[in-house]
């Protein structure tokens, strides 16, 4: 199959939707399928040969974040000669509805189109002032994915219809198979604790952890943590408490594979975000190298986490309470290896053999569909069903 996957975020700068595509594309080429991934990137950012850059993208404010997009004229033109050229059975598009590349490949598309939607905002403004404008470009999407079923309810809160719910996916094996860095492994008396995300965006949560490891340091003077992803280093550092800088090292932008090492070591992994996340992939990566997870209890992480089976939550923005399950985790080496037991089985739910599968079930489904129109995908079959109702498998409801 001929599939066009289109990333609406520069991959200039990591991010999960960047991921998503780039993994998917991955797996789908190793699969004998023919993959082609369009996306901004600055000239000078070293891309995989599947990926076509339209160019430099602009930062723009989206969803609590700052999103890197790219739109105009000159844009367009370049989209329309990638989907002209690409004779795709599939034209896969991500956030069709950020002002980006797939608002633009939308409109050229003329065959099957498949939408998926990664964001998880239910008083999106944005999104309630596109739908009237994009509501004739919509119609010609012949199946919608969630991400999750709080992805899911954006979707039909804004923009009616409905999708299912395919969950994001993971190597599992890259992860697992990771080997631990002796600089990053910790002790009884000095355990290490890891933190993943951008480090000046407020609603990854890093102040809630700050603010949460002076209580750790009162019980484990010894512990670490060890925080991984962009930002500026200097200003993060200065909001912290002399004691807590003492204890945190930055390690900058890691590389996959350094990732998967860091999750592989150390003795927690925390997820302290506040809000705005409709998945949580580095949950099921740190579940997937082996690392015990505390999360905040956002629903989107609590179903991560198999309703908080695979990891223990807390009360989202509570230092105190974080600060609690983290001292008392720490404290348990028993209950660690029973996190990990519990999170490496749950983590094989998302492993790439099993989401992309359920991807080229709805790109089936779509391209055998007479005209290729969702009014079309009538017949009995468990996708058309799962496509109405918008359930899938990684434990959404």
């Amino acid at each position: 199959m001929r599939i066009g996957l289109v990333c609406p975020y520069s991959f200039d700068v990591p991010g999960g939707v960047q991921f998503h595509v780039r993994d998917l594309a991955e797996y789908f080429l190793a699969q004998g399928h023919h993959a082609s991934v369009l996306a901004p990137a600055d000239d000078d950012t070293p891309l995989p040969p599947y990926v076509e850059s339209v160019g430099r993208a602009v930062p723009v404010r989206y969803n609590g974040s700052v999103a890197r997009l790219s739109f105009g004229p000159v844009t367009a033109a370049r989209v329309g000669r990638w989907v002209e050229r690409g004779g795709f059975d599939v034209v896969h598009l991500h956030e069709p509805v950020t002002p980006s590349i797939s608002v633009l490949a939308l409109w050229a598309a003329e065959g099957p189109v498949v939408a998926t939607f990664h964001t998880s905002n239910l008083r999106s403004r944005a999104m309630q002032a596109a739908y009237p404008l994009m509501r004739p470009s919509l119609e010609k999407i012949s199946g919608r994915i969630a991400v999750s079923e709080d992805a899911r309810r954006t979707v039909t809160t804004h923009l009616g219809g409905d999708a299912v719910v395919i969950p994001n996916g993971v190597n599992v094996a890259r992860f697992a198979d990771a080997l631990p860095r002796a600089a990053w492994v910790g002790t009884e008396t000095a355990p290490t604790i890891a933190f993943l995300g951008r480090i000046d965006e407020p609603r990854k949560g890093l102040p809630v952890l700050a603010t949460a490891m002076g209580a750790v340091l009162d019980r484990f003077p010894g512990a670490r943590l060890l925080v991984a992803g962009p930002g500026d280093v200097a200003a993060a550092r200065e909001r912290l408490s002399s004691r807590v800088a003492d204890a945190t090292e930055f390690l900058g932008l890691v590389s996959d594979d350094d990732k998967a090492a860091l999750l592989s070591s150390v003795d927690v992994y925390v997820a302290p975000h506040t809000g705005g996340e409709s998945f949580g992939i580095v949950l099921v990566e740190a579940m997937s190298a082996g690392a015990p997870v505390v999360a905040s209890n956002l629903p989107p992480f609590v179903r991560v986490l198999d309703g908080a089976q695979a990891g223990l939550t807390f009360v989202n923005e509570d230092s105190a309470d974080l600060a609690r399950r983290l001292g008392s985790l720490l404290a348990d080496p028993a209950e660690r290896q029973r996190l990990r037991e519990v999170g490496r089985r749950r983590a094989q739910v998302f492993d790439w053999s099993v989401v992309a599968e359920d991807v080229m079930a709805v790109y089936d489904t779509v391209t055998h569909a007479p005209g290729g129109t969702r009014s079309d995908l009538g017949a009995d079959t468990r996708w058309t069903r799962l496509l109405l109702r918008g359930k899938a498998r990684g434990g959404e409801d």
